[in-house]
């Protein structure tokens, strides 16, 4: 299982623009059953995006999926804006018996909240999941706060890896 976040390039608000973010989705859904991997939260932020995915099979590579979604998305958007989408490099955490999945799926989910951007995870309509498990997470009541890591105080030292 992996918390996995992009990076718009120079953290420009690409993901504010509807229909942007809107295809991303769609690119992810596709790039996640290509690659073997079960999506269960996304959040399309409008200068990031994170995604909580886990490998379908022994053979799932999440270098495998996140490099094919970011190639053809970051293709076709220079292709029609001759403009770069996304950083260079992401970042991913494989999770540990520490970190729920459902505390880190609101994680995501409620990122719209904490920014102002809605009320409720519900209103927003870039954030949700591809799977029956995140889909009844995201229906039920909300789990208690998870924070990164490296964004937590006071919880000791943990590896950031950086990924092209």
């Amino acid at each position: 299982m992996y918390f996995v976040t992009f990076c718009f390039h120079d953290r420009r608000r690409f993901g504010a623009t509807v229909r942007l973010a809107r295809w991303l989705v769609k690119r992810l859904q596709k790039h996640a059953v290509a690659c073997g991997f079960f999506v269960h939260a996304y959040c399309v932020m409008p200068d990031h995006a994170h995604v909580l995915a886990e490998g379908a099979t022994e053979t799932s590579s999440l270098l495998k999926f996140v490099e094919s979604f970011k190639q053809e998305t970051a293709v076709e958007f220079a292709r029609t804006t001759g403009r770069r989408l996304w950083q260079f490099k992401y970042y991913d955490r494989v999770l540990r018996s520490s970190d729920a999945v459902d505390r880190v799926a609101w994680y995501i989910w409620r990122n719209p909240v904490r920014k102002g951007l809605c009320k409720a995870p519900a209103d927003y309509p870039f954030a949700g999941s591809f799977t029956e498990l995140g889909t009844r997470l995201l229906e039920g009541a909300a789990a208690t706060e998870w924070m990164p890591p490296w964004k937590a105080a006071g919880r000791g030292a943990t590896t950031l890896v950086f990924r092209r």
